[in-house]
């Protein structure tokens, strides 16, 4: 594996990461009654999963041209981190639309 793949499949974990934290903390406002802010977090953790999307994409334009990623350990861990960080944001912009709902018919 050379330094530009292990780069790409490393900003696969970060921004996975970084789009799951801010998908958390959305839900942590919504429960706050901060819905607003939620919203902003979800906005964030969407450009969080961008970055990572396109560090897949290279490695997929890499291998589409001829120049295999070598799988690893490390490689699968990178996608899993997207695969279940989009659904947790994805699950989350569900659930602070939901306290969003209830805190407006509480009004």
């Amino acid at each position: 594996m050379d330094q530009e793949q292990l780069e790409s499949i490393m900003e696969l974990i970060l921004h996975g990461g970084q789009a799951k934290s801010l998908a958390m903390e959305a839900i942590a406002l919504a429960k706050s009654n901060q819905c607003d802010k939620a919203n902003e977090m979800l906005k964030e953790a969407d450009k969080a999963l961008i970055a990572a999307h396109h560090s897949q994409t290279a490695m997929l334009t890499q291998e589409a041209q001829g120049h295999a990623v070598p799988y690893s350990l490390l490689l699968v861990h990178g996608q899993d981190h997207l695969m279940t960080s989009i659904t947790f944001v994805d699950l989350a912009k569900e659930v602070v639309a939901i306290y969003d709902r209830i805190s407006g018919e509480m009004l």
